[in-house]
């Protein structure tokens, strides 16, 4: 008969897993987020009647949001408690949501997609920092990071898919409303689930100019790339708030290293291999994300895919990131560290790029396209998880609100580089294309996908960049707590 210990022992197991089913279903939420409104637009825009410029915002208002408010949500878990944060985020965003699908115009319709951002940037960092806290052993903490990595990576093409269901036999608006129940699940689950932080000592302190550095730096970053995207690299508005941002974010840098209770303690990121994986995670996410846009764009425009056939299309990647990411994170993460796993998975994902470089207009999808996709989802099925892991790892407790965020800061401010600069280069490619032919439909067609082929080929690029810097910057062998002044001063258990 198995000892009263034994029970409590097997009973706190099934709850950390249970605890991980919660965050995965949240952290599915917040990432297709990102893609299923996309699907849902020109529905959308057809309801409520606004005009194809305004259309941008709807997207424009989440990620600046999102994006420029993400070390704030961090902080604000790490002070007041992981468990608060993410019960109040998912209630925030679960009303936001339910007001963008009742949206009777096109203000009401941004501002709920503005106050989702905002609830986003406070429950995305307190879900990774939950899923650090509550897995500290090894073997289980990989199983999990490969769970969550895979949701993580495969959150946008489920977006994608589940938006074509959605918009095709319901409309629009069940793209927003179907966050409330996602976030009624998250919400009944952390409730029971989660532990409550008890904070002991002196009531926290908030870094006010820091946030004000932070907030107003990354909100003139990702707008400046977002303006790229819509009007031009050479506008003033574009290089006026990239270089706002610049200036901002260093005088942030400065600020944390003389600040008594700083946002972003530099500690966090002055550990080489967490270092490393930030910058892993920013181009990955510049390169995964300009490429799945550009990708969607030649199924349905260049293959006539419907919304739910190119949301299908995708599974094969979904499905092989899976498959990659599970084995790896379980047996070989813990064996050999992540120096060989990152670089070789920025390799794969070059070469599946490098592939798709070499569409054509009558390019089919069998031939031309699942391979590169199942190769696609292997190289981000190695980065993505291995990444997430060793960017959280070793982290103290006090700081796990502060790492998280900046996993996600990382990757928005990736898709957003990634998504302004490709586009860029696309467009400029099909302008250059159509000069001195004739603009028929076969030529116009062409011109698309000749842009859409230059943005894989300078994805490649991208993941190329990644490879040598991954390489450059991880440190060898498997992961411990670094010694010396940069590291954390928590113990933490080697993977």
């Amino acid at each position: 008969m198995p000892s009263q210990g034994a029970v409590s022992g097997q009973n706190a197991i099934a709850r950390r897993w249970w605890v991980l089913a919660v965050i995965g279903v949240v952290q599915l939420m917040v990432v297709l987020d990102a893609t299923i409104v996309n699907i849902a637009l020109p529905s959308a825009q057809e309801d409520l009647g606004f005009s194809d410029g305004d259309r941008q915002w709807v997207v424009t208002a989440y990620t600046l949001a999102f994006g420029s408010l993400l070390l704030l949500g961090g902080r604000i878990g790490d002070l007041i408690g992981r468990k608060q944060a993410f019960l109040l985020g998912l209630v925030g965003f679960a009303a936001a949501s339910a007001l963008g699908g009742a949206a009777e115009g096109f203000g009401m319709l941004v501002a709920a997609r503005a106050v989702q951002g905002v609830f986003g940037a406070l429950l995305a960092p307190a879900a990774l920092s939950l899923l650090t806290t509550t897995f500290t052993e090894p073997k289980e903490r990989a199983k999990a990071f490969a769970v969550f990595g895979a949701v993580a990576g495969t959150g946008s093409a489920i977006g994608l898919l589940l938006g074509g269901l959605l918009t095709e036999y319901l409309n629009w608006r069940w793209c927003l409303y179907i966050n409330v129940a996602f976030a009624a699940a998250g919400f009944v689950g952390g409730l029971l689930l989660l532990p409550r932080t008890v904070r002991g000592g002196a009531r926290p302190a908030f870094d006010i100019p820091g946030i004000l550095l932070a907030a107003t730096g990354l909100f003139s970053l990702v707008y400046g790339f977002s303006n790229a995207e819509r009007e031009s690299w050479s506008a003033g508005s574009t290089y006026g708030f990239l270089a706002a941002a610049v200036v901002l974010l260093a005088l942030f840098a400065w600020w944390q290293t003389r600040a008594a209770h700083p946002l972003l303690p530099l500690r966090i990121l002055l550990n080489r291999n967490r270092g490393a994986s930030y910058v892993s995670l920013l181009v990955a996410a510049a390169g995964m994300f300009g490429a799945s846009l550009f990708l969607t764009y030649f199924l349905q425009s260049s293959l006539g895919y419907s919304p739910m056939k190119t949301g299908v299309a995708f599974l094969p990647m979904i499905v092989a990131m899976v498959f990659t990411t599970v084995p790896t994170q379980n047996a070989v993460l813990p064996r050999v560290g992540p120096r060989p796993l990152v670089p070789l998975g920025m390799a794969l994902a070059a070469g599946s790029l490098l592939w798709l470089s070499s569409l054509e207009l009558g390019s089919g999808y069998a031939s031309h396209v699942l391979g590169p996709l199942i190769l696609l989802g292997m190289g981000l099925g190695l980065v993505m998880p291995c990444a997430m892991n060793v960017a959280t790892f070793g982290v103290q407790p006090t700081d796990a609100g502060a790492a998280s965020a900046t996993v996600n800061t990382m990757q928005q401010i990736g898709a957003s580089v990634g998504t302004a600069l490709l586009n860029t280069l696309a467009t400029t490619a099909g302008t250059d294309y159509l000069a001195g032919r004739e603009p028929s439909a076969r030529v116009l067609a062409e011109s698309r996908v000749e842009g859409y082929t230059t943005a894989f080929a300078w994805s490649v690029a991208i993941f190329a960049t990644g490879l040598v810097l991954s390489a450059a910057l991880y440190r060898s062998g498997r992961l411990r707590p670094q010694p010396g002044p940069t590291a954390d001063t928590a113990p933490a258990p080697a993977a």
